[in-house]
């Protein structure tokens, strides 16, 4: 069947189109729901990760604060502790006491503590003048070669100074640190020095308390980056300078903060909060593994992405179904449609849509002030046709004779239609009947040139009789005077002999 640029032509395969569209873009629309679903899923799942980090940072610097204060508690009283000794030692009436006096006056406030151990007045060469320990005659020791006995000795203005750890000579080599202070004598010159050796155990047992997470980790280091503790506790790290590893870089560049880095001691990289004690040569830092803080949001990603991707695969799949029946039923109506238009055994136009189209080609005329010419197209004794060779080669000569008026039209605006029976209509916008007259001899010589045998015909073959009627609007009241015009054509065709074209 020819196409036609015609409205309700347009509007069927508009209405085609867009039914047969449909079906894909429910699919697509169900891949674009599914990919939001997919994103916001996302974007929440990422939102927890970041919020995971987060609560992990906020209780690494809890904790940080509660080991900080600890430590900072304890220190201010051991360096009052020292100071109450230097302003005692200073004092001319004490140094001429005896010296189990001196001990006793001296060493009255020192802290009772755990950990600390005992307090020692050195001279200024560096050996025991007084001794903590409850004896009279001092303990033989000399420490000059110590970090706290010549940092103090060689900077006046030192004030509280924390060594460097050592092996402690009085303790049986229990890992220490030094905490010690200048005494002056009243000329100003050095006079000794007064420590408390601290062990550092206190910080182990401190950290020890302190949960993390399996590959967390806890330092405490002096500003220059040596390592006072660390947990988990490895003895060789202990003295270790960190100065020159990445992470301390980050810990020396400011006060307090946060970072994801990796250790220089086992690998692990961990989320870090440091912090520099206030008042104090040392700094701490909280490490908690990545792996640690993510585990809980990887398992639950794990359980939330498994059932969107579940229930995105079966929104998906639901989609490919729908579009699956939505195009099969597309197409069922778009076949429908299609055989509601046209003729089902020539497939030209039926005598509905020919209707349409010759009322609106009417007022397509009308408007344009063009001619219109109809052609009326009629099967010569087609009843004893039929009843010579039978209704199924009757069919047969329908479709041959239509198949040669659709081949004769050339332009898209053109239109063969099936009127009924035996009768066929051609549509002729903007033509006039010259163009017509031509078109419809075309026609009757192409159906003559079958020669298809029809005893009952004076011409020995099939043959056709058209009527032509032309011209503008205003030659006609309407459509139907224009068609009935081509009718009546038609009949003066059969009266003068048949196989042949007349226009009235």
């Amino acid at each position: 069947m020819r196409q036609r640029n015609d409205m309700p032509g347009a509007l069927s395969s508009a209405v085609i189109r867009m039914v047969s569209v449909f079906p894909s873009a429910i699919f697509y629309c169900g891949i674009v729901a599914a990919l939001v679903m997919f994103c916001l899923c996302g974007l929440v799942l990422y939102q927890g990760r970041e919020d995971a980090l987060e609560h992990s940072r906020v209780t690494s610097t809890n904790v940080a604060l509660i080991a900080e204060r600890d430590i900072s508690r304890n220190f201010e009283i051991y360096a009052l502790s020292l100071q109450a000794v230097v302003d005692s030692r200073q004092q001319p009436e004490v140094r001429a006491l005896p010296l189990h006096l001196q001990r006793a006056l001296l060493f009255n406030r020192a802290v009772a503590a755990k950990y600390p151990g005992k307090m020692l007045v050195l001279d200024a060469a560096g050996n025991i003048a007084i001794d903590e320990q409850d004896e009279d005659t001092p303990r033989k020791g000399n420490f000059s070669d110590r970090d706290y006995f010549t940092v103090q000795r060689d900077n006046p203005n030192v004030g509280l100074f924390i060594s460097h750890p050592f092996q402690s000579r009085l303790s049986g080599g229990d890992p220490t640190i030094a905490l010690s202070r200048r005494i002056s004598n009243p000329d100003g010159s050095f006079g000794g020095v007064v420590i408390l050796g601290l062990s550092l155990q206190y910080f182990r047992n401190l950290f020890e308390g302190l949960s993390l997470g399996p590959g967390g980790a806890i330092a405490l280091t002096l500003t220059d980056g040596t390592v006072l503790m660390r947990q988990p506790f490895d003895a060789s790290s202990i003295g270790a300078n960190m100065k020159n590893t990445a992470n301390f870089t980050k810990f020396s560049a400011a006060e307090h903060g946060s970072f994801v880095g990796t250790a220089a001691i086992d690998g692990i990289r961990r989320l870090y909060v440091f912090d520099k004690l206030p008042g104090l040569p040392m700094e701490l830092n909280i490490g908690v593994a990545v792996d640690d803080v993510y585990a809980p949001w990887k398992r639950r990603t794990l359980v939330i992405g498994s059932v969107m991707l579940i229930f995105g695969l079966a929104f998906v799949g639901l989609s490919m179904m729908f579009s699956s029946q939505f195009r099969q039923r597309a197409r069922a109506e778009g076949e429908l449609l299609e055989l509601a238009r046209t003729d089902g055994l020539t497939g030209l136009v039926n005598r509905r849509t020919l209707d349409e189209i010759l009322d609106l080609e009417w007022l397509r005329a009308q408007r344009a002030q063009q001619a219109l010419s109809v052609l009326f197209i009629d099967i010569d004794r087609f009843k004893a046709y039929n009843d010579t060779y039978g209704h199924q080669t009757g069919d047969g000569t329908l479709i041959a004779v239509g198949c040669r008026i659709n081949d004769s039209i050339h332009r898209p605006g053109d239109l063969a239609a099936r009127y009924g029976g035996e009768e066929f209509v051609v549509v002729l916008p903007n033509t006039l009947k010259e163009s017509a007259l031509a078109l419809a001899e075309s026609i009757r010589e192409s159906v003559a040139a079958m020669t298809l045998p029809h005893s009952a015909s004076e011409h020995g073959c099939v043959t056709v009789s058209i009527g032509v009627a032309s011209g503008a609007p205003g030659d006609f009241a309407d459509v139907a005077a224009l068609l009935g015009a081509a009718d009546g054509a038609l009949y003066q065709a059969k009266s003068k002999g048949r196989n042949r074209v007349e226009m009235l």
